[in-house]
C-alpha cells in the first residue's frame, strides 16, 4: 500500500507521501536526532551462520518468484491460486504452511466513465483507461483488476461544476471555504499526495461535494519527467502520462480491517455491523495527469489562482494555474457502477518451531494487488519471503533450529484496508499477547534503489546495526553498506510507524514492529504505484534489473529475523525508547506552545522519567544475566522485552477510533498513513474547538498512565 518518497524533509514517517506532509506536522518532529554515519571498517564481519544466510539469497531465484507473482490475478477475493502456490513453495522449504480463509465485504467495479463539458457546451469523453502496451504483456490481460476504479467507491451518476481542492486535506477544503468558494453540490478535483486517498474523499464528502476525482501529478516525480526530456514508460524511465493510481477509499485512520466486522474476525457466519462511518457515500474515480491537464486548464482564470491560494503542495507541475474554479458551465459527469459482495480471502500462515517456545517472531508481507502485476507493491516483498524460506531451510539443514518460534504470514486484502492481517490478529489476539516478540514487515521491498526503514524505538539499534552487515549492490562498487545507502537517502532518521501496511494491527496490539523496503529518489526511474504498469517488465527493465536490490533486502530481513529468533537475550533496546519518548515530549511542548494550548504536561514528563529509570534498570539486569550466564535471569529479561509494549495499548482506543490504541504513535486523523506522536494529546490540541482542550487534557493522563504501565512491565 505504500507509495514512493521522492524528497527528504526533516521528518521521516512510515507511509506514503511522507515527504509531502503539511509543514505544521513537519515542525513537530524536529527534536529527533539522526544517527551517525557508519565508521570506515570494511568489509562487514559476519559469523558463520550469518554468512550462510546472506549467501543463500539468489537473485536468479527471486527473479523467478517475481515473474510468477507478476502474472497472476491477485485482487483480493480472486487470488486463491497465488495463495496456494505460496503455501506450496513455503512447505517445500520446510515451513509448515496452510491457508486461512476469511469472508470479507468488498465493492468491486462494474463500469465507469467520465465526461467533460467545456464552456462552449461541448461534451468530451475523458480517457480513464490505461493503455495496453505491446512491450508489457500483462497490461493486456482481461481481468477485473485491470479496470480504472477506486475500491469501496459506491455507485453514482452525477453531473456538476467542479472545483480544485489541492490535496484534499481538511485544511485545503477549509481554505476554499475561507476564500468563498462554494463546494456544496460540486465535484471535487483533488491531487494525490499528502494524505491517504480515502480521507481525500471523506473530506470532500464532509464539505458537501457530490463526487471526487483524484489525479496523479508529475510534481512528485522529481527530475525524471517527460517535461525534462525523458522518454516515458515503456520507452524510458519517466511516468507514462496515462498511468492511473488505483486504491482503497476506506477511511483508514478511523478503522482498518473488514468494515463490517470491527474488532472481531470475518468468519463466514460472522454478524455484520454498519459501516457507514468508515466508507464514502459519494462516488470517486482516479485519473491520469494526461487526462486531468485540460480539466485544470478549464479552471484557469476562474475562482482563485493556485499562487494566490498559497498552500503547500497546491500547485503541481502541469501546464495550468491550479485555480480553484468553478468555471460557469464547465462540468464533469461521472458514472460509477460497483457491486457489493462478501468474498473469501486467503492468508498464508507458515510456522517454524510452532510450539517450542513462548516467544514468537512474526514476519509478514501482503500478497494482494490492484492489478495483475504488482511487482513493486507488494510482490517484491512476496518474492523475497519465498527466498527467505529457502535461506532459513539451508540454515536448518546444518542442524540449526531457532530458539524462538518463527511465524511467516502472506496477507490478503491489505490493499483494501489491511484486512487480511487485521482479521488474523483479531482472531489470534490472546495468543499474540502471550507470545509475540516482534512483527517484521516487508511490503514494497523494492520500488527503487534507496533503502527506507521504520520501527518502534526499541528495534532501532538492531535494525540499523544490521544494515551495516549487508553490502549495497546498486552504486556499481561494492564498498558501501546498506547502512550507507540508507543514511544517504534518509539523513540517519529511523521513521516513526504510522499506518498504511500490515504492521498496524500488530503495533496497536502492543507488539514491537518494524517495516523495511526501498524506493526511488529524484533521479531514479518512476515507479507506477497502484497502476497497471507496476509489472514484472517494469521491475526487470527499470526498477531492479538483475534483482540485486531484492536480494540485499532479503539478506537484511533474514539477518534481523535471525537475531530476534536466535540471540540468548532479545536484542531489544528500551533505553532508546526512553530517548525517543523524550523527543516526542519536546515536540509536543513546542506544538502546544505554538497552538496556545495551556496544558499541564508534568504528569507526562514524570512518566517518561519513570520509564527511563526502569529501562536503565532492566538493562543492568540484562548485563548481569549475560555476564553470569544466568538462564533464569535471561528468561525474565526476555519476557519483559517481549511484553513491555503491551503497556502502551492499555488505555483503550483513541477518541472515536478504538482500533488505534498506542499512546505513543498512531496515524494522523487527517493523514491516514503518516504518524502523529502522542496522538491523543496532539490531536486533542489540533482539533480543539473554541479553545476547549479537554480532550488533550484527558489524554495527557491516559498517555502518562500507558507509559507507566509499560515501565512497570520493565521494572526488575
Amino acid at each position: 500500500m505504500r507509495t514512493p518518497r521522492f524528497c527528504i524533509l526533516p521528518v521521516f514517517v512510515a507511509g506514503v507521501f511522507a515527504c509531502q506532509r503539511e509543514l505544521d506536522l513537519v515542525a513537530r518532529q524536529s527534536h529527533r536526532q539522526p544517527l551517525a554515519k557508519r565508521d570506515q571498517e570494511w568489509p562487514p564481519i559476519l559469523d558463520e551462520r550469518e554468512t550462510l544466510l546472506v549467501n543463500a539469497f539468489d537473485s536468479v531465484s527471486i527473479d523467478e518468484w517475481s515473474n510468477y507473482y507478476g502474472h497472476q490475478n491477485k485482487l483480493a477475493g480472486y487470488g486463491k491460486e497465488a495463495a496456494q502456490w505460496t503455501a506450496d513453495r513455503w512447505n517445500e522449504n520446510g515451513v509448515e504452511s496452510h491457508l486461512k480463509e476469511y469472508h470479507v465485504y468488498f465493492r468491486y467495479p462494474v463500469s465507469a466513465s467520465l465526461d467533460f463539458t467545456s464552456s462552449d457546451g461541448e461534451v468530451h469523453p475523458v480517457n480513464i483507461k490505461e493503455p495496453v502496451l505491446e512491450e508489457d504483456d500483462v497490461t493486456g490481460y482481461d481481468a477485473i483488476s485491470q479496470q480504472t476504479w477506486l475500491g469501496y467507491s459506491p455507485s453514482g451518476n452525477v453531473s456538476a461544476e467542479y472545483v480544485y481542492a489541492g490535496r484534499g486535506s481538511i485544511d485545503d477544503f477549509e481554505k476554499l471555504v475561507e476564500l468563498g468558494i462554494d463546494i456544496k453540490g460540486k465535484i471535487a478535483l483533488i491531487q494525490y499526495g499528502g494524505l491517504f486517498r480515502g480521507l481525500k474523499v471523506k473530506n470532500a464528502q464532509d464539505h458537501g461535494a457530490i463526487a471526487a476525482i483524484i489525479f496523479t501529478d508529475p510534481i512528485g516525480d522529481g527530475n525524471i519527467t517527460v517535461a525534462n526530456g525523458y522518454e516515458s514508460y515503456p520507452d524510458g524511465p519517466a511516468r507514462n502520462p496515462n498511468s492511473v493510481q488505483k486504491g482503497s477509499t476506506l477511511f483508514l485512520s478511523t478503522q482498518p480491517g473488514d468494515p463490517t466486522t470491527p474488532g472481531y474476525p470475518s468468519h463466514e457466519d460472522a454478524p455484520r455491523a454498519d459501516f457507514s462511518d468508515v466508507i464514502a457515500k459519494i462516488p470517486s474515480l482516479p485519473v491520469s495527469y494526461a487526462a486531468v491537464e485540460p480539466l485544470l486548464q478549464a479552471l484557469d482564470g476562474h475562482g482563485v489562482s493556485g499562487e494566490e491560494v498559497n498552500r503547500t503542495g497546491w500547485v503541481g507541475a502541469l501546464d495550468a494555474d491550479y485555480s480553484t474554479g468553478p468555471a460557469s458551465g464547465v462540468k464533469l459527469s461521472l458514472d460509477v457502477v460497483s457491486r457489493e459482495q462478501i468474498a473469501p480471502i486467503h492468508d498464508v500462515i507458515g510456522f517454524i518451531n510452532r510450539t517450542s517456545s513462548d516467544e514468537t517472531i512474526i514476519i509478514g508481507n501482503h500478497r494482494d494487488t490492484w492489478m495483475v502485476g504488482g511487482n513493486g507493491d507488494p510482490n517484491s516483498g512476496s518474492a523475497i519471503l519465498v527466498e527467505l524460506t529457502r535461506a532459513l531451510n539451508k540454515l536448518r539443514q546444518t542442524g540449526w533450529q531457532p530458539k524462538r518460534n518463527i511465524l511467516i504470514g502472506s496477507w490478503d486484502a491489505e490493499e483494501w484496508g489491511l484486512i487480511g492481517s487485521v482479521e488474523w490478529v483479531e482472531e489470534n489476539a490472546n495468543w499474540l499477547k502471550e507470545t509475540a516478540v516482534a512483527y517484521l514487515n516487508i511490503d514494497v521491498a523494492v520500488s527503487g534503489p534507496r533503502p527506507n526503514l521504520a520501527a518502534t524505538p526499541e528495534l532501532h539499534k538492531l535494525a540499523t546495526e544490521t544494515l551495516k552487515k549487508v553490502i549495497y549492490p546498486n552504486f556499481g562498487s561494492y564498498n558501501i553498506s546498506l547502512y550507507d545507502a540508507w543514511y544517504e537517502a534518509t539523513g540517519g532518521i529511523v521513521e516513526v510507524l504510522g499506518s498504511g501496511s500490515d504492521y498496524a494491527g500488530f503495533l496497536h496490539n502492543g507488539i514491537s514492529s518494524f517495516d523495511t523496503g526501498s524506493s526511488g529518489g529524484p533521479n531514479d526511474p518512476i515507479w507506477h504505484y497502484h497502476s497497471n504498469f507496476d509489472t514484472y517488465h517494469w521491475m526487470s527493465t527499470f526498477g531492479d534489473p538483475g534483482f540485486h536490490v531484492h536480494a540485499s533486502q532479503g539478506q537484511y530481513l533474514a539477518l534481523v529475523a535471525y537475531h530476534l529468533a536466535n540471540d540468548d537475550v532479545l536484542p531489544i533496546d528500551t533505553q532508546n525508547y526512553a530517548v525517543e519518548l523524550r523527543a516526542y515530549y519536546d515536540d509536543l511542548v513546542t506544538y502546544a506552545e505554538e497552538q496556545g494550548a495551556d496544558l499541564d504536561l508534568s504528569e507526562l514528563d514524570k512518566a517518561i522519567d519513570y520509564f527511563k529509570k526502569n529501562a536503565d534498570a532492566v538493562k543492568e539486569l540484562e548485563v548481569r544475566a549475560i555476564a553470569n550466564n544466568d538462564e533464569h535471569l535471561k528468561t525474565l529479561v526476555n519476557h519483559k522485552y517481549r511484553d513491555f509494549q503491551r503497556g502502551f495499548v492499555s488505555q483503550g482506543g483513541l477518541p472515536n477510533r478504538e482500533f488505534y490504541k498506542h499512546v505513543a504513535t498512531a496515524p494522523g486523523l487527517d493523514t491516514g498513513y503518516a504518524a502523529v506522536t502522542f496522538p491523543g494529546v496532539t490531536e486533542g490540541i489540533q482539533y480543539a474547538e473554541n479553545g476547549n482542550f479537554s480532550v488533550a487534557k484527558e489524554w495527557v493522563g491516559r498517555t502518562s498512565r500507558g507509559i507507566v504501565v509499560a515501565a512497570n512491565i520493565l521494572k526488575p
